[in-house]
């Protein structure tokens, strides 16, 4: 029984280092995403108020008009959409094909939030949990400079995994209403469109 405890403490022991320098490269990746973030926030900011405007008098008269009033350039996810899907509005087939790549983009973008909420607390759970061990040893043995550097590594690496966990769950949130809003308004588009097609 002893040598298996042996073989389980040297494997988590093992696990110290690549848990620590994953949860540095989740640290790091958070604060890349905060930055991509704060650009698409302010992408948004300038579009949102011209979308809603059109989207609230859209009717199959004025479908045709909506093209003309988007923005040429622009690396917001829905615009880049509302183009192509004008661009195939006389193709109902396209038109579906056009919805379901948007909700894989979208899904693709929440990927890295969706890994930080989920991956950041768990290494960090990780790397508290694994020098407990030699904390504990350090106690017993009355070497209370090893536990406290043991005690140390625990606790930074539990900020560092909530710090990284909250950054990709509070992205996630945000970024989830705003895709279901494009969503919304790119089936609005569509719906339009095929209604203008039956009329003819």
């Amino acid at each position: 029984m002893n040598t298996i405890s042996d073989i389980m403490f040297w494997i988590s022991n093992g696990l110290l280092v690549p848990d620590i320098v994953l949860l540095i490269l989740l640290f790091f990746r958070s604060l890349l995403l905060v930055g991509s973030f704060f650009g698409q926030y302010v992408a948004i900011r300038k579009t949102d108020k011209l979308i809603r405007e059109q989207m609230e008098t859209l009717s199959t008269d004025n479908v045709d008009g909506l093209g003309g009033k988007l923005p040429e350039k622009s690396n917001a996810l829905i615009i880049i959409y509302m183009k192509k899907i004008l661009k195939e509005q006389h193709n109902k087939a396209q038109l579906q094909r056009l919805l379901a790549n948007f909700e894989i983009a979208a899904d693709k973008d929440l990927a890295t939030s969706k890994t930080l909420a989920k991956l950041g607390p768990i290494l960090g759970l990780m790397g508290t949990l694994i020098p407990m061990g030699p904390a504990l040893v350090g106690l017993s043995t009355g070497d209370i400079a090893s536990m406290a550097y043991n005690m140390q590594v625990a606790f930074a690496t539990t900020v560092i995994g909530l710090v990284a966990g909250a950054v990709g769950f509070l992205t996630q949130q945000v970024k989830q209403r705003w895709y279901l809003q494009d969503m919304t308004n790119l089936e609005c588009l569509v719906e339009v469109l095929n209604e203008k097609n039956d009329k003819r």
